[in-house]
């Protein structure tokens, strides 16, 4: 018998961490976003000490309301993939930056390198790799079974690549980007869909976002979001041109969403991660509608 499972319901898990006496949590960031519209007040999670996330970007705006919520607690983020284990994480031991993904875990030498396989710069975005060689990590997988293409293409003079993008500060922190494929291409700038999204829920009236680009023979690509609105908000032009002004204020004129799509919710993975090549595809054969720039602009539901 198969039995159908409700939506995740904030109060519901909530009031579930509080009874069972929950002491460490770790959800996505999806999860984590529906959470922190809760009301935290109706709950004792006195019991709760430590929080972390992974599985896809934490956004900084997520972390501020969860420690509001919950007496100070920080959620530290963790960055791994399928094909490792933890690579980069925020450790109790130094100071969180909302937004980072945190240092290299030691055993793993980690590395944001240009396209020519060098070091980038302080701050400039390139690869995430990880050195194989001098001892292969422990953890790293052996390689992807029965594809010599792909290996081909992740595993290239002593370095493996992830296929994730992101920058590195001064100190060391490392700042997430976006997977490759999902960095949108508009005019002469790379654009990253993580800064957009958490400018975007930074809006009262955003729950979740997901940013893609769109092809358009004008720009290579535009910037097009897809929102889930909060209780009490209405999709329509209004919102939508407020959007764009609040993100370009936040971010640069040239990374605000140029195309809007109010949806009912966003497609995910079974473990809460955004489906970006779904949007992606349903923008490419026409099924979702939305409000853009210009004349005989529009807003719908898709």
């Amino acid at each position: 018998m198969q039995v159908a499972l409700g939506k995740p319901e904030a109060d519901t898990i909530i009031s579930i961490m509080a009874k069972a006496r929950i002491t460490t949590f770790c959800a996505p960031p999806t999860l984590y976003r529906l959470l922190v519209q809760g009301d935290f007040s109706k709950h004792d999670l006195s019991a709760l000490r430590h929080c972390t996330s992974a599985g896809e970007p934490l956004n900084p705006e997520v972390i501020w309301a969860w420690k509001d919520g919950c007496g100070g607690l920080t959620i530290y983020w963790l960055y791994g993939q399928s094909e490792t284990t933890v690579l980069v994480a925020n450790y109790r031991s130094m100071p969180v930056r909302p937004g980072s993904m945190g240092k290299p875990v030691p055993g793993w030498d980690v590395e944001v390198l240009d396209e020519a396989g060098q070091p980038a710069p302080d701050d400039v975005v390139g690869n995430i790799a990880v050195r194989v060689t001098d001892p292969r990590p422990v953890g790293l997988f052996q390689e992807y079974y029965r594809d010599p293409e792909a290996n081909a293409n992740s595993f290239r003079d002593g370095w493996y690549y992830t296929g994730d993008k992101a920058c590195r500060d001064g100190d060391g922190y490392l700042w997430f980007e976006g997977r490759d494929d999902d960095v949108i291409t508009s005019s002469a700038y790379r654009i990253g869909p993580f800064e957009v999204e958490s400018a975007l829920i930074e809006h009262p009236a955003v729950a979740e976002a997901a940013v893609v680009g769109k092809d358009d023979p004008a720009g290579t690509q535009i910037v097009t979001a897809f929102c889930v609105l909060t209780a009490g908000h209405e999709a329509g032009p209004d919102l939508a041109r407020e959007l764009q002004h609040h993100t370009r204020t936040l971010t640069a004129p040239y990374k605000y969403p140029r195309e809007i799509h109010f949806v009912e919710e966003l497609p995910k993975t079974v473990s809460g991660k955004i489906r970006r090549s779904e949007l992606r595809e349903r923008l490419r054969v026409g099924a979702a509608v939305g409000w853009r720039d210009g004349p005989g602009s529009q807003t719908t539901r898709s």
